[in-house]
């Protein structure tokens, strides 16, 4: 690991393989990334893996790969409180990265646009397959 990133907070609203690993590349040069989950399973990648243990207890082979090093919080981006308390990490954030179907964070009020005006200086990067 590196201190390149130090000082710079990524918030992680990603899942599966290409966000997460992205994420993990900048928590790797030193990034403080916050994953950000919604409640009852979070990310699909806590399920896979070659242990069935593991992957019950949401800590697949392919989970713990790709989010080493991050920071984690549960968030339901669905209710307002919680939105209003991921608008306030934003508000101390650098870049986020997350991978939705385009249009989803549009649709919860959290697109582009929106988190802009909360953190002008943010680098958002969308990564949809």
């Amino acid at each position: 690991m590196t201190d390149l990133l130090s000082g710079i907070r990524v918030l992680d609203l990603t899942n599966v393989l290409a966000g997460p690993y992205c994420a993990y590349q900048l928590a790797l040069l030193g990034a403080d990334v916050i994953k950000v989950e919604a409640p009852n399973g979070g990310d699909l990648a806590r399920q896979l893996g070659a242990s069935a243990k593991l992957n019950q207890a949401g800590m697949g082979a392919s989970f713990l790969a790709q989010n080493a090093g991050k920071r984690s919080v549960v968030l339901d981006l669905k209710k307002e409180a919680d939105r209003d308390r991921f608008l306030d990490l934003v508000a101390s954030s650098d870049a986020l990265v997350e991978n939705f179907r385009p249009g989803v964070m549009d649709r919860l009020g959290l697109g582009h646009a929106s988190l802009k005006a909360v953190r002008p200086g943010l680098v958002y990067c969308a990564i949809s397959g």
